[in-house]
């Protein structure tokens, strides 16, 4: 299942500072009806997302009843994405990889 979609990038100021990409609320409504059958543990779901045609994978964070999309910093840079950019993501739903 993939999405497309446009949002701006945030910066959060967690224990650790990380910039994401905020899923919009009709993609993350239909991301949360699969999330038990998608999250590996924590409510963390596996993609594969492309941002500018460079195409990584990580795992959406749950927040607060919406997901946020982790945006690498090797990606960010090559496509020179920065907080308060708004950009295009193609997120594809991936299935989790189970631990032997």
């Amino acid at each position: 299942m993939s999405f497309t979609f446009e949002t701006d990038v945030v910066h959060w100021r967690g224990s650790s500072p990380y910039v994401f990409a905020p899923v919009p609320t009709s993609v993350a409504d239909t991301i949360r009806q699969r999330a038990r059958e998608l999250s590996y543990g924590w409510g963390m779901i596996p993609v594969e997302a492309t941002l500018a045609g460079i195409t990584f994978t990580t795992s959406l964070f749950p927040k607060d009843g919406a997901f946020l999309l982790p945006l690498k910093d090797a990606v960010r840079h090559a496509v020179n994405v920065t907080v308060g950019d708004r950009i295009t993501v193609v997120l594809t739903l991936r299935a989790p990889r189970h631990m032997p």
